[in-house]
């Protein structure tokens, strides 16, 4: 098992070695020192930002918990090093957990499991723990990828969906032409879903009818107030899903207050299948007053007349956990984008309230992926190997989920992602060394937050005037889901450094040539002077000068809120 010290020694010699120099072009003086879009009240009003210090376990202010209650694993005969494959017997302690009741973890004990079958989690309360992801912790070793295992039947949706809309990968140049790889965005080893669910939804002959709960009358953006139709089928401690459809073409009023009144290409998938909700937020219900509710995060959207909402059921499992684990796979071979084998470490669907932690990822083709979540915390993940990933940490029609600490090590095609339909998200202290991109794949996502994030980059491009160049925010995702993101996505605190190729006070232009509208930049600053190129057009302040004061927008809006 390979060891901390090498993340250690990197990330220790990246303290040491991070003297910017900036260069300020805005710096207007504020009583706290704050930046204008926190602490000047016109500016806000022009330019507001969510309140980002939701996402996350327990809505960002409770503890993860400890599990007390443990299955061993031995006693179902996975016993570590031993060089047999540990499959039925991780599988059997898995059963077991599953048959009883109450919180559970699922313990590992120190040394390599060899796993060659799917783990899943269809339980609410199931913890899968090892005893650490470094030297002496416990290793997860999957000799063979995904495509040489029977998932039951979980793909056949996504299978059917490709070839039906003939989604191939075509480069002429190499003589390639495949169909895509259903591990490109989904399945993994460790895989969490409601059991007899749907962990994501491509054809529309398979919807099933949504369960509506009662109507909402009104409700404002950024509010937690509403006013509902009836609350007889309401209770404290429900959680439930708020869903806002667009029915009413490229013109309506959800499209508007998705983009505004930007001149972006609006994707025809935003009015195209009017049954399926466009924006969803899972929520819990705080407190009932007459027909007054509160609810625990604020709303994305507003609520009303033109504009209308409705609550419906969730089926969700929660406190389900994974921790203190290493996730290893073989050396094998990089067949390109959307042609992965299934190299996949965690899929996390189906989850409120949930966590990864203390996870270390080698090899993967993605380290884990994300779907239908809500307030879940991933925190201290490692990803490494000279594998290309296609992600690292994947976040993907999901909301107020939390990435703290990332370290990326290994390269990727998209490094930090934020995917379809996801909404106020954070990836917070996030470090990539390597090919690193801050992608926004469109699909609707928006209202959300890359916070104190730090990027080594190195410029393969050359502005039109022969500055060194790289695209920090290359992007993925289809046309028909245009454009990048959606309002408010924020950028704070991105530190680049550059690590080659810009003499020492030269200038690195950083592209961002696929965005959406109404983005905010604050506090993007390195060892260089950064000259931004971003299409369209940002709320831009503090380029080249960081945000001291308030390094990390998630925990300043967390402590006010507290």
């Amino acid at each position: 098992m390979a060891s901390l010290n090498r993340v250690l020694f990197l990330f220790s010699s990246y303290l040491l070695a991070v003297t910017t120099a900036h260069v300020a072009i805005a710096a207007p003086a504020h009583a706290e020192n704050l930046p204008a879009i926190l602490s000047d009240q016109s500016v806000r009003a022009d330019h507001p930002l969510p309140d980002f210090s939701y996402a996350g376990f327990g809505y960002g202010t409770e503890d993860i918990p400890h599990i007390e209650n443990t299955i061993d694993v031995a006693d179902f005969g996975a016993i570590p090093d031993d060089g047999k494959d540990d499959s039925k017997a991780l599988l059997a302690a898995l059963k077991a957990a599953h048959e009883g009741a109450g919180p559970v973890r699922v313990q590992l004990h120190a040394g390599r499991y060899v796993l060659s079958e799917i783990l899943w989690i269809e339980r609410s309360g199931i913890v899968l723990s090892g005893m650490g992801m470094g030297e002496g912790g416990t290793e997860l070793y999957m000799p063979r990828p995904l495509n040489q295992i029977d998932d039951g039947g979980a793909l056949e949706e996504i299978r059917i969906y490709l070839e039906e809309n003939s989604k191939y990968e075509r480069i002429p140049e190499a003589n390639l032409e495949v169909l895509f790889s259903p591990y490109s965005w989904s399945a993994g080893f460790i895989w969490t879903r409601v059991p007899n669910g749907r962990h994501a939804t491509y054809l529309e002959r398979y919807d099933r009818p949504i369960k509506t709960v009662t109507q909402i009358a009104s409700g404002a953006q950024f509010t937690r107030e509403l006013i509902v139709n009836d609350t007889k089928a309401l209770k404290v401690g429900d959680v439930l899903q708020i869903n806002w459809h667009n029915r009413k073409g490229p013109d309506g009023p959800l499209v508007k207050s998705l983009y505004g009144d930007t001149k972006e290409k609006i994707g025809s998938r935003h009015w195209e299948l009017p049954d399926r909700p466009l924006v969803r937020q899972a929520t819990r219900i705080e407190a009932i007053n007459g027909n007054q509710v509160l609810i625990a995060d604020p709303l994305l959207h507003s609520i009303g007349r033109e504009l209308p909402a409705y609550f419906s059921s969730w089926d969700h499992l929660s406190d389900v956990g994974i921790q203190d684990i290493s996730l290893v796979f073989p050396d094998n071979p990089d067949f390109g984008h959307h042609n992965e084998s299934g190299f996949n470490g965690v899929y996390f669907t189906g989850v409120h309230n949930g966590w990864i932690r203390n996870v270390r990822i080698a090899n993967s083709d993605s380290g884990i992926l994300t779907d239908d979540l809500a307030n879940v915390t991933i925190r201290n993940i490692v990803t490494e190997g000279d594998h290309t990933a296609h992600y690292s940490v994947h976040i993907g029609n999901v909301h107020n989920v939390l990435v703290d600490g990332l370290t990326v090590f290994n390269p990727t095609v998209h490094a930090l992602s934020f995917n379809t339909q996801s909404t106020k998200s954070v990836y917070k202290d996030a470090v990539v060394w390597t090919t690193p991109t801050l992608d926004q794949h469109a699909g609707a996502n928006h209202q959300n937050l890359y916070d104190n994030v730090t990027v080594h980059v190195t410029p393969d491009q050359k502005a039109s005037d022969g500055a060194p160049m790289y695209d920090l925010y290359k992007a993925g995702g289809a046309g028909y889901w245009l454009p990048g993101h959606g309002r408010y996505n924020t950028a704070w605190n991105v530190k680049v450094l550059v690590d080659s190729g810009v003499e020492p006070g030269g200038e690195i232009v950083i592209l961002a040539g696929s965005e959406g509208p109404d983005a905010r930049i604050v506090g993007m600053h390195g060892n260089r002077k950064i000259r931004l190129d971003h299409t369209p057009a940002p709320y831009l302040e503090s380029l080249n000068r960081p945000i001291d004061g308030v390094p990390s927008l998630y925990a300043y809006q967390l402590e006010k809120r507290q």
